[in-house]
C-alpha cells in the first residue's frame, strides 16, 4: 500500500506540473499557488507511507542536530579564511617555482 500511495504522490506532481503548463494563458501567481496546493497535497499523501514516516523523522532528527552545533565566532571564520587564502597563495607560488624548475631543465635537454 505504501508504495501506491508515493505513486499517487508522484503522479499528483506530474498533474500538478502539467497544469502549470497547460494552463499558461492565467496569471503565473494563481498557477504558482496552484501549482502549491497540489504539492502540498502530494507531500501530505507521502507522509501517510512508511517511507514518507521516515524522511519526516530523518528531516526533525537533522533539525535537532544542526541546533546542537557549535557556529564559529566571526574572528574565527574569518582568521580561517585568511589562513586559507594564505596557504593558497604559498602552494600556488611553489607550484609556480616548480614549474618554472622544470620547464628550465626540459629546455636545456631539448636545446
Amino acid at each position: 500500500m505504501d508504495t501506491v500511495k508515493l505513486l499517487a504522490a508522484v503522479a499528483l506532481l506530474v498533474v500538478g506540473i502539467g497544469f502549470f503548463y497547460f494552463f499558461e494563458e492565467y496569471a503565473l501567481l494563481a498557477r504558482v499557488l496552484g501549482l502549491l496546493v497540489i504539492a502540498g497535497l502530494a507531500v501530505a499523501v507521502a507522509l501517510q507511507s512508511t517511507a514518507g514516516r521516515a524522511v519526516w523523522d530523518f528531516a526533525v532528527s537533522s533539525r535537532t542536530e544542526v541546533r546542537k552545533v557549535v557556529w564559529p565566532t566571526r574572528q574565527e571564520t574569518i582568521q580561517t579564511t585568511l589562513i586559507v587564502f594564505a596557504m593558497v597563495l604559498v602552494i600556488g607560488i611553489v607550484l609556480w617555482l616548480f614549474d618554472m624548475m622544470l620547464m628550465a631543465i626540459v629546455r636545456s635537454v631539448t636545446g
